[in-house]
């Protein structure tokens, strides 16, 4: 990310999360409020651990915002660990067996720690709570230029959802009616029996979440150098969550199946400029926007931490034993698709404005509507 940046610090049990974000035009309204509304979204899902009990986040703006309007500054942003309380008078021991699946043993090895409480409490997903509140303010500039965007869960410890045929807004209202983020009632309780299965046998599930941004204006991105394209910066940010181990944009890997004239997407004439009738590629060509919904999958492995005790080795003594239980979720599935909507937001806000630039957010979008005036594009869908 060039033109919108961001910063996050702090440490899953320290005192709190600090998030610094630079490259917000200015007079772009925000609300900590509505901040605080995805990061009950994160907080929320079946299958959740004991943490989300104690945390209520909330990301309090210290600079940048005035009035309810960014100033064009940098946005600085705190977020309280409830939990930091409950360890700050505690001295734990060390942690000297890795947890396999977990970054443990390779950041111990990379930065020469004994203790790898070290590590894992940087690399630990209570850093997404940050990210959910740096998106708050991307999401706020892409409204600003009519992008909607919404994610939801399409598959839970192997349970399928069914393929929906309903407007995206509709979609994503349901979806936030479901304590798994699944639109479909019935696939709901298949999903949450599954949950509660999981917890009986002492394991873990993962999933699949899709996000889709609808609104979009063609351009944004590049085919000129590979790290520009947009689909591939997308690919990479949503790589970065943890536990997501596979990315794809439109159709994806189905597409690896099918014959080059099944996974096309036909050019037509309508609303007074070139439209798709099907939507495959995702919203992307060439690591440009084709004014198509940009649609990102992203699939979740299970958590590694299991109640189930896992092979590993003490590191100080070099015995086999086995890895400590560190508190952790059954299933974080739904809150993946709020932290994966939130990468997706970061990603489009920071392409838009290497797309139209501007210093105040009324420059911003009156280039945008000179561009798109410039090509013919008649309306935004």
């Amino acid at each position: 990310m060039r033109f919108l940046r961001f910063l996050t610090a702090g440490e899953s049990h320290g005192p709190g999360l600090t998030i610094v974000v630079e490259g917000m035009p200015a007079a772009v309204p925000v609300s900590e409020d509505q901040i605080a509304m995805d990061l009950r979204r994160r907080q929320g899902g079946y299958g959740r651990g004991g943490r989300m009990l104690i945390e209520q986040d909330y990301a309090y703006i210290t600079s940048g915002v005035t009035q309810g309007r960014t100033t064009g500054s940098p946005i600085a942003m705190t977020i309280e660990n409830k939990d930091y309380a409950n360890w700050k008078d505690k001295s734990p021991p060390p942690i000297t067996v890795p947890r396999p699946g977990h970054v443990d043993l390779a950041g111990a090895l990379k930065y020469q720690h004994d203790d790898m409480r070290l590590v894992l409490e940087r690399s630990s997903a209570r850093e997404t709570t940050a990210r959910v509140a740096a998106a708050g303010l991307a999401k706020s500039l892409l409204g600003e230029l009519d992008v909607k965007i919404g994610g939801h869960v399409v598959a839970l410890g192997g349970v399928e959802a069914p393929v929906p045929d309903l407007p995206w807004g509709e979609l994503f209202g349901r979806a936030e009616e479901s304590e798994v983020r699944c639109y479909d009632p019935e696939t709901t309780q298949r999903m949450i029996a599954r949950i509660d299965e999981a917890k009986a046998g002492r394991d873990t599930l993962g999933g699949v979440v899709e996000v889709v941004a609808w609104g979009l204006a063609p351009g944004v991105g590049s085919f000129v150098h590979w790290d520009r394209k947009l689909d591939g910066r997308l690919a990479g940010a949503v790589m970065s969550i943890n536990a997501i181990k596979g990315v794809e944009i439109g159709h994806g890997f189905a597409s690896a199946a099918r014959s080059g004239t099944q996974v096309q997407d036909a050019i037509r004439w309508g609303e007074g400029r070139p439209i798709r009738a099907t939507n495959r590629a995702g919203g992307t060509e060439g690591g440009v926007t084709n004014g198509e919904p940009i649609v990102v999958r992203a699939a979740m492995k299970p958590i590694s931490t299991t109640l189930t005790p896992q092979p590993s080795v003490d590191m100080r003594t070099g015995e086999e034993t086995v890895m400590e239980y560190q508190r952790s979720d059954i299933c974080a599935v739904p809150a993946a698709a709020v932290v994966v909507e939130a990468m997706v937001a970061l990603v489009l806000a920071d392409g838009y404005l290497e797309k139209f630039g501007g210093d105040n957010i009324r420059e911003t979008r009156s280039n945008m509507e000179q561009y798109l005036s410039s090509i013919g594009w008649s309306a935004l869908v």
